[in-house]
């Protein structure tokens, strides 16, 4: 799986979006590919959005392949300067591990264009390194993965998650979804010996990230692997 991962990654490159347009596309791809899950409702603009999508901690990051966006993640910033996050609003309880000299990733809207799936493309690992190299380039205490319950497996394995809640139901699905989460820095050994492709790869140059410090809204002290950028 790991060649096969770094030979998509030379056709790949990662986008932090913010421009209205690569926004509006992104969330169309997400219409389209819960629409294809029948996990929403139709609408006429036929994008998926809300209001989480515009925090200042948020962070959107799209995959193009060929020069297309096939895959995206967004990401919430979470620490002692915000708490805005989705999964908080259904997951109150996980407040009690985000005290004031810890931090967390919460990942959400993880989608991927049903037509790429047919390409045999390991978009789910091109898309899966966005929230790995976000947790050591903002040095992350705790990963969140809200995920419906067939997803999990998936985390467990190879990431290193555990289920620390039954499903619940998540505001604008009809799918319930249960919550996963990761000490990021004790896992992350093991996660690089089993699947080296999660972590940087210095042989493809554009495999990298560069997310931006949200100064202001994020602690840039804790940024502590400029590698990972």
């Amino acid at each position: 799986m790991n060649n096969q991962v770094i030979e998509a990654l030379k056709r790949a490159r990662y986008r932090v979006l913010s421009s209205d347009q690569d926004l509006e596309d992104v969330y169309r791809l997400r219409y389209n590919c819960y629409r294809a899950e029948k996990s929403i409702p139709a609408n006429e603009r036929q994008m998926m959005t809300d209001p989480f999508d515009e925090t200042p901690n948020c962070v959107h990051v799209a995959v193009e392949y060929d020069g297309e966006i096939f895959a995206a993640v967004r990401l919430h910033l979470l620490s002692q300067l915000s708490y805005a996050s989705p999964t908080l609003e259904v997951f109150p309880e996980i407040m009690d591990d985000i005290n004031l000299s810890k931090t967390a990733l919460d990942s959400t809207r993880f989608v991927i264009d049903p037509a790429a799936r047919k390409r045999r493309v390991p978009l789910h690992f091109l898309a899966l390194r966005i929230p790995f190299l976000a947790t050591m380039f903002y040095d992350i205490d705790l990963a969140l993965a809200p995920v419906r319950a067939e997803h999990s497996a998936f985390y467990r394995r190879y990431l290193g998650y555990e289920i620390v809640s039954e499903p619940r139901s998540y505001p604008g699905l009809k799918k319930p979804i249960q919550l996963l989460t990761a000490k990021v820095r004790e896992q992350r050994a093991a996660v690089l010996a089993r699947t080296p492709v999660f972590g940087p790869v210095d042989e493809v140059p554009h495999a990298n990230i560069a997310f931006p410090e949200l100064a202001g809204i994020y602690p840039s002290f804790r940024i502590a692997n400029p590698k990972a950028a």
